[in-house]
Order: structure tokens, then C-alpha cells, then sequence
């Protein structure tokens, strides 16, 4: 029985993934983290107001993180130096940083799992795309989401740009950074890859790579409501399986598929 403690187990993301874990015949949820519930049980669970006091008092194998980009690196590193696997859900975290947590978990022989979407179409969005990036030069990315996402780009952007670029640098006839006028305009860039962020009502989590060759065109997208939770179950489940057999960091779903 794998054991797993859910932090962000309040959030709209983790209470749905809480109860995925609760549900799974192959897993036992033995601790929660959330401030607001601190000191109480949830979902049968005892409750802790962070992660470094389920450390101290909770038994469980694999750490999964669905809390704040404020919090994140920290828990995923305290709980790597404990020797736990940790699968993190949780936005916003760069390239540099997930250099460190590599260094981390290989440092102690444990596994993370880092995905900026867990969500099975997700994983497949990004599979299609870096399969499209091999053989088309020219390609963007366009990040839409709700008014108050407060990171640009989304998790799944980023995590896409930042693949997309390990996988070929896209061609430019004029380099956005010299671009006259207003270079923003020309989006930002991650790894050398233009990353555009629409915050509009009636989106949601939404995110296209476009590419380009010669007079014709494709266009990926992955669009899900993210007022429900229900597809991450699947993706985040299966990574907390697959990471008590991994050292060091695997990022993307696509990954483990």
C-alpha cells in the first residue's frame, strides 16, 4: 500500500485529488496539509499546518504537492532530504529551480515527478507538440487562462516552452528582442521559445503551440475547465506510483506515459 501525504488538501485541486488517493484500492492517504484544517482529520487523515510537521510525525512514502509557488520548492526539498518522493503539481517553478531539486533527489536516491499539467490530454498535447517541434522550425505558444491567474505563463506553458526549446530553437526572421516599437508585444521568451499570455474572462486553462511550414500551418491546443479537478486524478495518481521507482527528476506526464 502506498502511502501518500496530500498538501494543498483543502485547494480546489488537492480536496479532488484527496479523495482520488482515498478511492485508489492501492493507496492510503496518512496525512494532509492545509493551514486552515491544521489539527484536525481529513478525509480520515490527521492534518498539518505544513509539510516539515508531517514530516516529523507522519509515515508516508510520497509526497504529493498541489499547494502555492510560494511554498512549493520548499516543501519539495524538505521532503526530498527526508528521503520521500514527491510528485508536485503545483505552478511556477523555473528551469533553474528544478535544477536544484534534480541535484536533490539524486543527491538522496529518491524520485519527483514534475508536471506544469497533469492532465492526460495535457500529457498528450505536449507529446504532439515536441514530436511537431522536431520537424517544423517555425513555432509559438499561446497561453490563455482566467482574469486572476497570477502567474504568466501558466505551468503548462512554461513547461512546454521550455521542452519545446530543448528540442530545436525555432527559426526568426527578426529577433523579438530588437524588435522596433514595444518588443513585449512579441510575447516573452523561455528558452528561446515566444510564449504569449491572454488573461480573459471565459477562459480557463487553455494552451496552443503553433507551428508553421512553408504556406501551411498546425495548431495544438489543449483546452480544459479548470473549475474541475477530475482530470488531474488520473495523471497525478499514476505519478505518485511511478515515483518510488525513479532517482532524480522526471518532468512531464508525457514522461511516465
Amino acid at each position: 500500500m502506498l502511502r501518500i501525504c496530500m498538501a494543498g488538501a483543502t485547494g480546489l485541486s488537492g480536496s479532488v485529488i484527496a479523495q482520488g488517493v482515498v478511492d485508489a484500492a492501492d493507496m492510503e492517504l496518512t496525512a494532509c496539509v492545509a493551514r486552515k484544517t491544521a489539527g484536525q482529520r481529513l478525509h480520515g487523515a490527521p492534518c498539518f499546518a505544513s509539510v516539515t510537521e508531517a514530516l516529523e510525525t507522519a509515515e508516508f512514502d510520497v509526497l504529493i504537492d498541489y499547494t502555492a509557488l510560494s511554498v512549493v520548492k520548499e516543501n519539495t526539498i524538505a521532503a526530498i532530504q527526508a528521503g520521500k518522493a514527491v510528485v508536485v503539481g503545483t505552478s511556477g517553478l523555473t528551469a533553474a529551480d528544478f535544477e536544484e531539486i534534480d541535484a536533490a533527489a539524486k543527491e538522496h536516491g529518491v524520485g519527483v515527478i514534475a508536471s506544469g499539467n497533469f492532465a492526460l490530454t495535457a500529457a498528450l498535447m505536449t507529446r504532439f507538440s515536441l514530436m511537431a517541434a522536431e520537424y517544423l522550425d517555425w513555432f509559438e505558444i499561446i497561453d490563455y487562462s482566467r482574469p486572476k491567474k497570477t502567474d504568466a505563463p501558466t505551468g503548462t506553458a512554461r513547461e512546454l516552452a521550455e521542452r519545446m526549446g530543448a528540442v530545436k530553437q525555432p527559426k526568426f526572421e527578426v529577433d523579438p528582442a530588437t524588435v522596433k516599437g514595444e518588443p513585449g508585444l512579441r510575447g516573452g521568451t523561455i528558452n528561446g521559445v515566444q510564449v504569449h499570455s491572454l488573461r480573459m474572462p471565459s477562459y480557463s486553462a487553455t494552451v496552443s503551440s503553433t507551428f508553421a511550414n512553408g504556406n501551411s500551418r498546425l495548431t495544438i491546443t489543449h483546452d480544459a475547465d479548470s473549475h474541475s479537478a477530475d482530470i488531474l486524478v488520473p495523471g497525478t495518481l499514476l505519478a505518485a506510483r511511478k515515483s518510488v521507482d525513479r532517482v532524480g527528476l522526471t518532468r512531464g506526464l508525457d514522461q511516465i506515459l
